[in-house]
């Protein structure tokens, strides 16, 4: 596998070798010796699945105690990943990196504890597995709006489908109140 540090470093892509022949192909989705030389710490203790249409956009979603790393992939459709860095005295502190995942190229992003997560489907159909390294805990649960002018991020919205948000995500929190979330 190759594992490439994104604009803010500790966020890393993460592109399989894949197997391949007419059948289809098989590739290694998790294997614990790799992940830890590429710095992508275990245990897991939950795998989860989204299913989205078109134009859905999820989160910024985080946890601001039992912080979750996530291990995302996308396996079939392409969205749109986001990761932004929350952490308390960081120097990439409201700073956002992203990539395209999808079902041709099967990357994985690591998006470690202290970052907002959120994706935008720009397949018909696409689905998001993760792996997290905490439980959720809906009372610790927070979400940065995905449209705040001061982290600025780059959506590829794609015309005649602007984001369709859940009740939660429309009233996302603004980076200034996400300052007070981490230590």
């Amino acid at each position: 596998m190759n594992v490439e540090p994104l604009s803010i470093p500790s966020v890393l892509l993460i592109t399989p070798r894949l197997f391949g022949d007419d059948r289809g192909f098989f590739l290694e989705t998790w294997n614990a010796r790799k992940h830890a030389d590429a710095g992508i710490p275990g245990p897991w203790v939950q795998d989860n699945m989204s299913v989205s249409v078109r134009g859905v956009l999820r989160g910024l979603h985080c946890q601001v105690r039992q912080t979750q790393g996530k291990l995302v992939s996308c396996p079939s459709g392409s969205l749109f990943d986001v990761a932004v860095d929350l952490r308390g005295g960081s120097p990439t502190f409201g700073k956002w990196c992203g990539a395209v995942l999808d079902g041709e190229k099967q990357q994985v992003l690591w998006v470690p504890p202290g970052f907002a997560h959120g994706y935008y489907v720009l397949s018909e159909r696409a689905t998001l597995t993760y792996k997290v390294t905490d439980f959720y805990a809906p009372e610790h649960d927070k979400c940065l709006r995905w449209d705040d002018a001061d982290v600025g991020i780059d959506w590829p919205l794609i015309p005649g489908f602007p984001p369709l948000l859940s009740p939660k995500d429309e009233r996302g929190e603004s980076l200034t109140q996400a300052r007070e979330w981490f230590p």
